[in-house]
């Protein structure tokens, strides 16, 4: 008798997970986020380096995290390393960093993340609305 095999689990289709936090965003009264914001000061990475959401006059960042169990994309070494080299650099420049993963995202809970951070400094919500 075979053992059966489990079924891996399908990708998840980022532009999807990006499009369905904005939504989010959006419906929640939160300042607006630029998506894939290009952070690249001074020129210090051969590639440009962008981050998934950003708000930047809150100094605000937030990566979506994908791959945390496959040992691919951003978890794979060479990736990693980059990452840590770019959040660094984010720090150094001032700004705060929120990092989630996909489920997160699909659960609700990277927008309770984002309301928290913006809670705590009362008056920013709906600022901008």
């Amino acid at each position: 008798m075979k053992a059966s095999k489990s079924k891996p689990k399908p990708k998840k289709d980022y532009d999807k997970i990006y499009r369905l936090f904005e939504i989010s965003i959006v419906g929640s009264g939160l300042p607006a986020a630029t998506r894939e914001f290009h952070f690249n000061p001074e020129k210090r990475w051969k590639r440009c380096r962008r981050i998934d959401f950003c708000w930047p006059a809150y100094k605000l960042a937030l990566e979506i995290e994908g791959g945390a169990w496959t040992k691919k994309g951003h978890t794979n070494g060479v990736n990693f390393i980059a990452d840590m080299e770019k959040y660094n650099e984010l720090a150094f420049s001032g700004f705060f960093l929120l990092r989630v993963t996909p489920e997160q995202v699909e659960k609700g809970e990277a927008l309770e993340i984002v309301e928290r951070w913006f809670g705590l400094r009362k008056g920013i919500k709906n600022e901008q609305s």
